[in-house]
């Protein structure tokens, strides 16, 4: 209600003031947000259907075997090489003595080859000399006998003498070659016998050595369902190892955000666990090759008369900030929101090269190639000398020796 003092007019003034006001109010709003939806808005592409992937290494043996030892249980963090699961020694160890042995036999066999072939080389300097003694017995008994200073027959003896050092001479040069034909071109260690046995040793050993179960790289052991005793068989799954530092995150978007999005856009990520007051950093690291329901079990048929309509969604890999992942771990799983900015859209959509990644490896494995051709060369070297070697090579023999299975074995076969 009206004062006393207020006219109509006054009244219509305010009112229309107050209008102007708020529809300037609305307009300023308006302007600001168009701005901003202009700068920043309209590159921004966000979804919800975001989880945390990872590499799900599978332990698996190489060998069969029963298990007699288990290392490590579920939720437990391991380093790359600790031992997971031992598998029972007995049979692989006496597989590799016998090859061990088996090598040092045949180094000592290849041994008296390379001495036969002197041997047989002392032969034939022997034959050539009673060949020489018997052609001047015979040129010098053939100028009697033109005289008539030795009858015939003795003339006859000396050519007999010199044909037969002939033959003698023939068969120890044929002798000589037979016997290098098998060591020519070739030493003790890489003669064909020596390292066909130095392959059985190293293919003992690595079925020795595969009876422990390393684990190929640092994470969390999941999913253990290994017994002490169960009979194992090689490409069974004993367990899983997590390595929480390598994860990523699949952020399935729509069909029509893609259109903006490119490989190195940088991306903002929450993750539920922690709410939005963390926030996490990476980049766009690749596009997936089809939707989800292309790769799902049961692919949707399309071509169905029945057919709806929906909005596909295709997974984009984002590789996370390793800072952020160590300040606030993650396991593989959990859902997160990824916000990506758009803004930079140099570059095709869908690179030949999504990202320089060099794959994955691990190192533990190769320790076994380098001590059989360690265990090789020792038997080889131990076994090859001769009586008269400096006792160093025989006590480094023996120090390679002295915690490897089956040593006892090389070690008499040396003395034999």
């Amino acid at each position: 209600m009206d004062t006393p003092n207020t006219t109509p007019a006054a009244t219509r003034r305010q009112r229309t003031l107050w209008l102007g006001l708020g529809l300037g109010g609305f307009a300023l709003l308006g302007l600001v947000y168009g701005a901003y939806w202009a700068h920043t808005l309209r590159y921004q592409q966000s979804t919800d259907d975001a989880y945390v992937s990872g590499n799900i290494v599978q332990i698996t043996p190489q060998i069969a075997g029963t298990v007699v030892g288990i290392g490590v249980d579920d939720t437990q963090f391991v380093e790359a090489g600790t031992a997971l699961v031992k598998l029972d020694q007995a049979d692989a160890k006496v597989a590799l003595d016998q090859a061990e042995a088996e090598l040092a036999r045949t180094v000592r066999e290849v041994r008296t080859l390379y001495a036969t072939s002197s041997q047989l080389q002392a032969q034939v300097s022997l034959r050539e000399s009673d060949l020489a003694l018997a052609q001047q017995d015979l040129a010098r008994r053939e100028r009697l006998g033109s005289s008539g200073a030795i009858s015939n027959e003795e003339l006859q003896h000396a050519r007999d003498a010199e044909r037969s050092a002939e033959a003698a001479l023939s068969s120890a040069e044929q002798q000589l070659r037979a016997g290098r034909a098998r060591t020519d071109g070739t030493t003790i260690e890489e003669h064909p016998d020596v390292r066909n046995a130095a392959a059985q040793v190293r293919s003992a050993y690595l079925a020795f050595a595969r009876t422990t179960l390393p684990a190929p790289v640092a994470g969390f052991v999941a999913k253990r369902n290994v017994q002490l005793g169960q009979r194992v068989s090689p490409g069974l799954t004993l367990m899983a190892i997590v390595p929480l530092d390598q994860v990523w995150v699949d952020a399935n978007f729509k069909e029509p955000q893609l259109a903006a999005m490119r490989v190195g856009q940088p991306v903002t990520l929450s993750a539920d666990l922690y709410g939005h007051g963390v926030v996490y950093h990476g980049k766009v690291a690749g596009f997936g090759a089809g939707t989800g329901s292309v790769f799902s079990l049961l692919p949707a048929q399309n071509a169905t008369g029945n057919w709806i309509k929906i909005i596909q969604r295709v997974p984009v890999r984002v590789a996370l900030d390793a800072r952020d992942l160590a300040a606030h771990p993650l396991q593989i799983g959990l859902s997160m929101r990824a916000e990506v900015d758009t803004h930079d859209r140099s570059g095709p959509r869908l690179p030949e090269l999504a990202h320089s990644s060099s794959g994955y490896a691990t190192d533990v494995f190769n320790a076994n190639d380098l001590i059989a051709d360690q265990r090789v060369h020792s038997i080889i070297l131990a076994n090859e000398a001769t009586t008269t070697a400096p006792q160093a090579s025989v006590d480094s023999h023996r120090l390679a020796h002295s915690q490897a299975p089956g040593h006892h074995l090389v070690a008499a076969a040396t003395r034999l």
